[in-house]
């Protein structure tokens, strides 16, 4: 297996100028990757008067068009060695002119591609990507410096090494893999498994990016000796003909085409999985992109779904050996899975029949003898067992949602419930609230609770001042509770509670001497009940337990539109808990996932707090500008919703 020089270690860029004079290198070209603007500068320092010609504008599937351009560079300076800092892109392009001219190649990556091992070139002329392969292509020298991928983004990152992972997967299941390559590429597989999940936590592990640049150099090497397949040959139509970037459209694609590809390589599929120490390879590749937040769909790269079928045809046509050939329909299957970001399912000799055992566990509760109760545990249990079987959830999903149930328990404390966050932040809160509490058109809707609402709140006179002199925009509030038919209430209980301007609520501070923004009223026979507070401000959900890591995960904010809670009790009415939110607040726009964390905004809840400034309503002199909240809370009767 004929492979290039390679130098690997840290600090190893140092080396670069022996290298090129060993090759017996005079005039270089640099070529500077982007993103790789700091170790190009290096490289050009070292080499100093041998850089004859620069050129930092490489186009990702390298383009005839480009490197026609840089080869009048080369003819113009002379050049008798091309030296490529950055990624595959210029790699590429190295390969390229050193096709056309037959000069040296001197390649420092800083990223995780691996095509810098490869004989391999895939060029795009006419919108079309085709690739060749040839021993006058593969670089001479490579060297590899660690310390240049220290500062490699972590997006960049994961999808780097998932380009790197599909070189060695693709090399194990390719008719040319020997029992020395197949070693080879399985290292390559649990060196990115263990040190890719470090690499997200700490970006800047020095010990997990080592194995991590030593399993592209080792899954490089792989593809280089047994060649590519259907994996490649989509992204080759994807980045070629349609644009799509190419590292993470490798990181899409693949478990898709591992997935297709098991049934015809069951022994392969076993070890990947078992090099990624998980139970599928398929299902363990996207765990560990979906880990580290890697894309997991075609769409959101920005393929059209309508260019799905040009895709298909186009690879048929010109296929890739693979151990499972495709047919169009598949094919077409194939793509429109990874387009929508669809879990592939776990490899599987036959499919478990289920029924039986759902039926019995359902079967189990028929002594139950409230209605009721037997319905929603039975429901339960059919529900549950439909979402394990459609998401083919393995041993370690399950024991991670365990292990996260229970720590989400163990966070709540008497101050602090991160069931009721987490119920909240699924939205299951506001569905809740919206069934109980949506058959009364004519009164207040309500809102979801919350975590930090404190049973028996101090009692507080009309028109007190809850902030205790916290800091804030002086916010005067001037509230009556009637019922649906406009009637007053009197000596309704109203608790009202609030975060400071700084996103906290009392119990989350335990410097403060009692509580504060928070206090008990009781409406005057006119409904009324008024206060003084402070304007509320939009602040994140506690993100330092379990649910933050969920929203972490899942890439969404933490963040809560600006309101005021209010809990109202009325003799003879329903118990209203609502918010109100500050109209012109952050985090109202409902859509793409930009409002309300917990999705508690409703338009009806939506009220102005007014800007004034000068004496306030009960004579209070405020320095400066202070806001007022006027609101009429209509409450149902006990009888208006049918338990």
């Amino acid at each position: 297996m004929s492979t290039a020089r390679v130098v690997f270690g840290s600090g190893t860029i140092g080396e670069l100028r022996d290298e090129i004079e060993r090759l017996g290198g005079h005039r270089i070209l640099l070529l500077g990757g982007r993103g790789a603007a700091a170790a190009a500068a290096r490289a050009e320092s070292l080499l100093g008067e041998l850089v004859a010609a620069r050129f930092d504008g490489a186009a990702q599937h390298t383009p005839v068009e480009v490197t026609d351009e840089v080869m009048r560079l080369v003819r113009d300076h002379g050049v008798d060695c091309v030296v490529a800092v950055g990624g595959g892109t210029v790699t590429g392009l190295a390969k390229a002119l050193a096709a056309r001219a037959g000069i040296e190649q001197v390649i420092v990556p800083t990223t995780y591609a691996g095509s810098e091992m490869t004989p391999v070139l895939g060029e795009t002329a006419g919108g079309v990507k085709a690739t060749r392969s040839s021993e006058s292509i593969r670089p001479g020298t490579v060297i590899y410096d660690v310390e240049l991928t220290l500062d490699l983004p972590v997006p960049l990152s994961v999808t780097s090494a998932m380009n790197a992972l599909a070189h060695a997967v693709e090399a194990l299941y390719s008719e040319d893999c020997d029992d020395h390559i197949a070693e080879i590429a399985l290292e390559a597989v649990e060196r990115i498994g263990r040190a890719l999940p470090v690499i997200v936590r700490d970006p800047a592990d020095h010990t997990a990016r080592e194995s991590l640049l030593r399993a592209a150099w080792l899954a490089g090497t792989c593809l280089g000796a047994a060649g590519m397949g259907l994996h490649h040959k989509l992204c080759h139509t994807l980045g070629g003909s349609f644009g799509l970037p190419h590292a993470e459209t490798h990181t899409v694609l693949l478990p898709h085409v591992i997935a297709f590809t098991a049934p015809a390589t069951p022994g392969v599929m076993t070890a990947i999985a078992k090099a990624l120490d998980a139970e599928d390879a398929a299902t363990g590749v996207l765990d560990l992109i979906t880990s580290a937040s890697g894309p997991t769909s075609l769409s959101e790269l920005g393929l059209r779904f309508d260019d799905l079928e040009a895709v298909a045809a186009a690879a048929v046509a010109v296929p890739y050996p693979h151990p499972r050939r495709p047919s169009w329909p598949e094919l077409l299957e194939l793509l429109k899975a990874a387009w929508r970001g669809t879990r592939p399912s776990a490899a599987r000799t036959t499919d478990p029949d289920l029924t039986t055992l759902t039926g019995q566990v359902v079967a189990s509760f028929d002594t139950t003898t409230d209605p009721r109760r037997r319905q929603l545990l039975t429901s339960l249990v059919r529900t549950l067992h439909d979402y394990v079987i459609t998401n083919d959830v393995t041993e370690r999903e399950w024991q991670h949602a365990v292990d996260f149930l229970t720590r989400t328990g163990q966070t709540c404390d008497d101050t602090r419930q991160e069931f009721i966050l987490l119920s909240d932040v699924l939205g299951v809160s506001s569905v809740v609230d919206l069934l109980a509490n949506s058959r009364t058109p004519d009164t207040t809707p309500s809102a979801v609770l919350g975590p930090f609402y404190v049973e028996g709140p101090p009692e507080q006179d009309d028109g007190a001042d809850l902030s205790g002199g916290l800091p804030g925009t002086p916010l005067w509030i001037d509230a009556r509770v009637v019922d649906s038919a406009g009637n007053p209430l009197g000596d309704a209980v109203v608790d009202v509670w609030q975060s400071d301007e700084d996103g906290y609520y009392d119990v989350q501070l335990p410097d403060l001497d009692g509580p504060v923004l928070r206090g008990r009223f009781r409406t005057k026979p006119d409904g009324r009940f008024r206060c003084w507070s402070i304007l509320p401000c939009e602040y994140p959900i506690p993100t330092d337990g379990p649910v933050g890591e969920l929203l972490a995960a899942a890439r969404r904010h933490p963040y809560r539109a600006p309101h005021v809670h209010f809990l109202i009790q009325a003799a003879g009415h329903r118990r209203l808990i609502t918010q109100l939110f500050v109209s012109g607040g952050a985090y109202l726009d409902l859509s793409g996932g930009r409002g309300d964390a917990v999705f508690g905004v409703k338009d009806r809840l939506v009220a102005d707090f007014t800007e004034h400034s000068g004496p306030a309503p009960d004579g209070r002199v405020v320095d400066g500008p202070w806001r007022s909240l006027e609101y009429t809370f209509h409450i149902a009767p006990e009888d208006s919703h049918d338990l």
